[in-house]
């Protein structure tokens, strides 16, 4: 069967599996593709890829489309987030050298509580601290501005720097960074390397966080359609395979080849199965939902949370919220994702936009079968967040 070759970007991450999966299973090609995906050496890397048109489409940080949109960053093209690949994936992590102080304080590591970690780490922080991030616009930096500002981290001078997600490990283990919140396997990777422990996944920050997107230039989307809905499908058939329980086993093996992540099986299957080592010594803590590649309308590209995403940003640049969540809401393409994914048989919500952080438990919501179940999605500190701006 002769196929339409599509150059997509990615980052080796676990989270970038739905776009390797597409490929290696087989859905692109039962959409008349081929994806030709192009491995990164950083975000920027991408984002420029991306934009500039040495690829069709991208494995993304939520946030950079949205910086763009908001004239942030440097590079401007006018980009399409069509659905969200991935919900959550991340991880705190800190030095043996705060491990040890944390330690001597108490704190349990049990990987669960966002509240009593930061309070723990603002004891045993010292002068301050400088966090690694993969990238200045990412839902890893919204993370940790949600769990500073809401615990004693907001009294100590924090300093985030930027570090491509392969470097983290040596990056904390050279001293250059005292923590990092990055995206899985690279803490991991960071405690094979016995360079830090892993203090909390991003999911006890908020609960249901959209962390990559599959981007696309908007002006492509618009002339290449029916291209896109193939595209699309073809990855949430991938995505809807990867979030069975009986795919993990395969999955982990196939994101461990050398084209992809390059490292052992059982290191990425911590992520896939939520079963995270959190130090050196073999601790192991179990996270439900650590990492959502389907459930709950997890690709559905929510435009309450773009805005959210663009609020945020908007604050720290001295930006108009209000103009700029507006902004942020067309980003968030669920005009063109109920259009491809409809045909493919997908729930979608009869909404486009929800109060983020309000589910406490599985709700079942209006759909159009009925039967579309939303996961929890607190945020840690209660907030709330509604789209209408009341």
């Amino acid at each position: 069967m002769k196929t339409v070759s599509l150059p997509v970007a990615f980052m080796p991450l676990v989270d970038a599996a739905p776009l390797i999966a597409a490929q290696e299973m087989g859905f692109a090609e039962a959409e008349g593709l081929t994806l030709d995906l192009v491995s990164a050496p950083s975000w920027s890397s991408v984002r420029d890829m991306l934009a500039f048109g040495r690829v069709d489409a991208a494995h993304l940080l939520s946030p950079v489309p949205i910086a763009m949109a908001l004239g942030l960053g440097g590079v401007t093209t006018g980009l399409s987030a069509v659905s969200v690949l991935s919900v959550n994936g991340n991880v705190i992590g800190v030095s043996r050298a705060l491990e040890a102080r944390l330690r001597a304080d108490g704190h349990p590591f049990d990987f669960a509580n966002a509240a009593a970690a930061g309070a723990a780490l603002a004891r045993v922080a010292g002068d301050g601290l400088t966090i690694g991030v993969p990238f200045p616009f990412s839902m890893h930096v919204e993370l940790l501005h949600v769990w500073c500002a809401a615990t004693p981290l907001s009294d100590i001078r924090i300093t985030i720097r930027t570090v491509p997600p392969p470097l983290m490990a040596q990056a904390l283990a050279a001293g250059e960074i005292d923590a990092f919140c990055v995206g899985e396997p690279w803490g991991s990777v960071s405690v094979e390397a016995n360079a830090g422990a892993l203090l909390l996944p991003g999911a006890a920050i908020w609960a249901f966080a959209p962390e990559k997107v599959l981007a696309t230039r908007t002006e492509w989307a618009e002339t290449e359609p029916h291209l896109l809905e193939r595209m699309m499908r073809a990855v949430w058939r991938a995505g809807r395979w990867l979030a069975q329980p009986d795919s993990r086993t395969a999955a982990a093996e196939m994101l461990s080849r050398r084209a992809w992540l390059d490292l052992p099986s059982e290191v990425i299957d911590r992520a896939l199965s939520g079963n995270l080592m959190v130090s050196a010594t073999g601790e192991v803590r179990t996270v439900p939902g650590f990492l959502e590649f389907h459930r709950g309308a997890a690709n559905f590209p929510w435009r309450s949370q773009a805005k959210w995403i663009g609020g945020q940003i908007a604050r720290r640049s001295g930006l108009d919220p209000a103009s700029s969540m507006q902004r942020a809401g067309g980003v968030f393409r669920s005009d063109l994702y109920r259009v491809a994914m409809g045909a493919a048989g997908a729930d979608l919500p009869g909404a486009s936009e929800k109060l983020e952080g309000s589910l406490a438990h599985e709700t079942p919501v209006a759909s159009g079968t009925g039967r579309l179940i939303l996961e929890r999605d607190e945020f840690f500190d209660g907030r709330i967040f509604d789209p209408s701006g009341n």
